[in-house]
């Protein structure tokens, strides 16, 4: 587990910056590995989620480990998870990838949400997607599954590192996720990547803007031509950015 919080000044920056962004600043530090693959928003959000990770780790059911009546239990890992996620904080569920049993459903994500997390996301399945995209919390997986998820998982391990859409999530890293999916970023890199992207963000918008008027991509985008960062430096003050 990390010391590291993550402060609202870093957590408003994410909000207003890209996963393509996030990947290309790790990518600069030698990070390849950082998207979670296939996963999906459950549905759009107006803003990011952003949070750090809590995690859930799931393993293979085994028949005689796993029958209806571990729901019973007090203890079950699934449920103790969503109750004990830290508002502001992202659960992560770790389904090796296997989407044919849902790793949680409806009711359990809106108690997460009610509970105050910042989202939540699963290399697995969701049962009552429809109910879970209806939500303000955003939710990322892998695709919609009726089966509960004792048929094939069992959730094992709380707040460990596990592996999410081939990524690894350490607990305390930091999530940020758009419409195009989620990207994890080292706790101890989350302030430094958030202030480097708050200006790619900002030139980016910049080299839209040039080509949307007509503009070639050479010496523009990556910036390599004195005259565009001239032009850039008076947009900013233009635009107060």
């Amino acid at each position: 587990m990390t010391d590291y919080i993550l402060s609202d000044e870093t957590r408003a920056k994410f909000k207003e910056i890209s996963t393509a962004s996030i990947a290309t600043a790790l990518f600069k530090r030698g990070l390849r590995n950082q998207f979670i693959q296939g996963v999906v928003p459950v549905a759009p959000k107006p803003e990011n989620m952003v949070g750090q990770a809590f995690t859930l780790r799931y393993i293979p059911a085994r028949e005689d480990r796993n029958p209806i009546t571990v729901f019973r239990n007090a203890d079950h890992p699934q449920r103790v998870a969503v109750e004990t996620c830290p508002p502001g904080w992202v659960l992560v569920m770790d389904a090796r990838k296997d989407a044919r049993a849902a790793t949680a459903g409806s009711i359990l994500i809106t108690r997460l949400a009610l509970r105050g997390a910042a989202g939540v996301v699963s290399d697995g399945g969701f049962r009552d997607a429809e109910g879970i995209g209806a939500l303000d919390m955003p939710a990322y997986y892998a695709k919609p599954s009726a089966p509960t998820n004792l048929t094939l998982h069992e959730a094992l391990d709380i707040n460990v590192p596990v592996a999410c859409g081939d990524a690894a999530v350490f607990p305390g890293d930091v999530l940020v996720g758009d419409r195009d999916g989620v990207m994890v970023i080292p706790a101890h890199l989350a302030d430094e990547i958030a202030d480097e992207c708050t200006g790619m963000e900002s030139y980016e918008a910049f080299v839209l803007e040039q080509v949307k008027a007509g503009e070639a991509i050479i010496g523009l985008y990556p910036g390599t031509k004195e005259h565009f960062q001239v032009k850039y430096d008076a947009w900013r003050k233009e635009n107060d950015r």
